[in-house]
């Protein structure tokens, strides 16, 4: 088993999940293949900037994409931004494709960065796949579980592709 920070930070925090290694993989679709999952089961991490210095990660549905408006609205403010994919990197430890709130670095406060899950996850019967910290590495989990583990916001914050 691949051994990263992610797949560290999943056995440490208690969560039932089950790792799955596979090849590289092009698109949504391929990686919901080789995990045996829907595309809507496969969540993707963003990294989302608010201000100077200050990020949180959007948990969202692999068939949606992140709502601005809505997102906005939610956090009480009228411009978000997403990091280019080197300070993505610089802030949570991890390069696109791999990000995941397991193991990310801290923020400056030395605490986690804030994590807001789309309320369609939170509502999800059977297993949902996040990323496991390096290129074809993933976790299957609990829905449910997840947002309780990483004591994620639960909202509507996405909209269909």
């Amino acid at each position: 088993m691949t051994d990263t920070p992610a797949t560290r930070a999943l056995a440490a925090s208690g969560i039932v999940h089950t790792v799955t290694e596979h090849g590289p993989v092009r698109s949504l679709e391929e990686a919901a293949t080789a995990r045996g999952l829907e595309p809507r089961q496969i969540l993707k991490t963003l990294v989302v900037r608010r201000a100077e210095g200050d990020y949180l990660l959007v948990l969202v549905p692999g068939d949606r994409q992140i709502s601005w408006p809505k997102l906005r609205e939610l956090l009480g403010v009228s411009r978000l931004s997403m990091p280019d994919k080197d300070v993505a990197r610089d802030v949570t430890g991890y390069e696109r494709g791999t990000i995941t709130p397991f193991g990310s670095l801290p923020s400056p406060a030395g605490t986690p960065w804030p994590v807001i899950a789309d309320a369609l996850i939170a509502s999800r019967e059977g297993p949902v796949s996040i990323g496991g910290g390096a290129h074809g590495v993933a976790a299957s989990v609990d829905p449910a579980a997840l947002v309780e583990v990483l004591g994620a916001r639960v909202a509507d914050v996405t909209e269909p592709l």
